[in-house]
């Protein structure tokens, strides 16, 4: 990883922390996109001290507002010309609906619709790089995941299930259309599972609700360390280098849902995900 440009975004704590720290150990000069400053700062100031590299530096970004991810691109392409691995591994988890401050459903906006719009914006940045990488993500909540153009945003019938399994199905949809634009490129993009890992995901940070479950359950969760294993081997592994629109997890590619697979959907998902977010006009 000498001499390879990477952000991870969401990395100030779990799994983005945690892949912060390993791809800074293998020499890549690692950039935390991270949503607040306080918490991007001691996230920073740790991920110095376990990797023991000071090629780290924090840049903000908030995933829930298309201003702020087109502002970061901005600045990001101001000092950066290539982009080696982009690590899309921030997610939210919302127990009741929630809304961006674009007015799409947070998970849908944060996990998909966010991460969608930052890598189209960095495309030519990871383009230009001998072998650009972008690593998104995903789950296996994705097998229960689906999705209503008529209802999006779940203004009818939100659950936390709902949400965030369509937010993990669109993953693997983006994942699989953004490969087949690349094809001829250098860049590959691949999604992951990366198993029951104990991170804050799912804790209210206000009021502190899920705190108590987490702590019981705790014990039979992966760490964020384990659990970020695969996306650290598909951002550095050279064994994937021409691996692209796949699912993994250990390490290996994996079987998704049937629903995952239609490729028409996911041409009309990636036609909507680009009106959401202004990259295409509106009908």
């Amino acid at each position: 990883m000498h001499n390879q440009t990477v952000i991870v975004t969401g990395a100030n704590s779990g799994m983005g922390l945690s892949t912060t720290v390993e791809l800074a150990r293998q020499g890549a000069y690692v950039i935390m996109l991270c949503r607040s400053q306080p918490r991007g700062e001691l996230a920073l100031a740790e991920a110095r001290r376990q990797s023991g590299s000071d090629r780290i530096e924090l840049m903000l970004c908030d995933l829930g507002s298309l201003a702020s991810v087109r502002a970061f691109a901005d600045a990001f392409l101001a000092k950066h010309k290539v982009l080696d691995v982009l690590v899309n591994n921030a997610g939210v988890v919302t127990v009741k609906r929630q809304t961006t401050s674009d007015g799409f459903e947070a998970m849908l906006g944060v996990n998909h619709l966010g991460h969608f719009l930052l890598t189209q914006l960095l495309l030519e940045a990871l383009i230009r790089a001998p072998q650009g990488r972008i690593v998104n993500v995903s789950s296996g909540a994705h097998k229960i995941g689906h999705f209503d153009f008529n209802n999006p945003h779940l203004t009818q019938g939100f659950s936390v299930w709902r949400g965030y399994s369509q937010s993990k199905i669109a993953n693997i949809w983006f994942t699989r259309e953004q490969a087949k634009r690349l094809a001829g490129t250098a860049v590959t993009v691949n999604a992951l599972h990366p198993g029951a890992v104990g991170t804050n995901i799912g804790v209210d940070r206000d009021t502190g609700f899920g705190k108590a479950v987490h702590r019981l359950l705790r014990p039979f969760f992966l760490t964020p360390a384990q659990g970020a294993e695969t996306a650290i081997f598909l951002a550095s592994s050279p064994d994937v280098r021409s691996v692209s629109g796949e699912y993994f997890y250990k390490k290996k590619i994996a079987p998704v849902s049937e629903k995952a697979l239609d490729d028409k959907f996911a041409e009309q998902f990636w036609a909507w995900s680009e009106r959401e977010v202004g990259l295409r006009p509106e009908k």
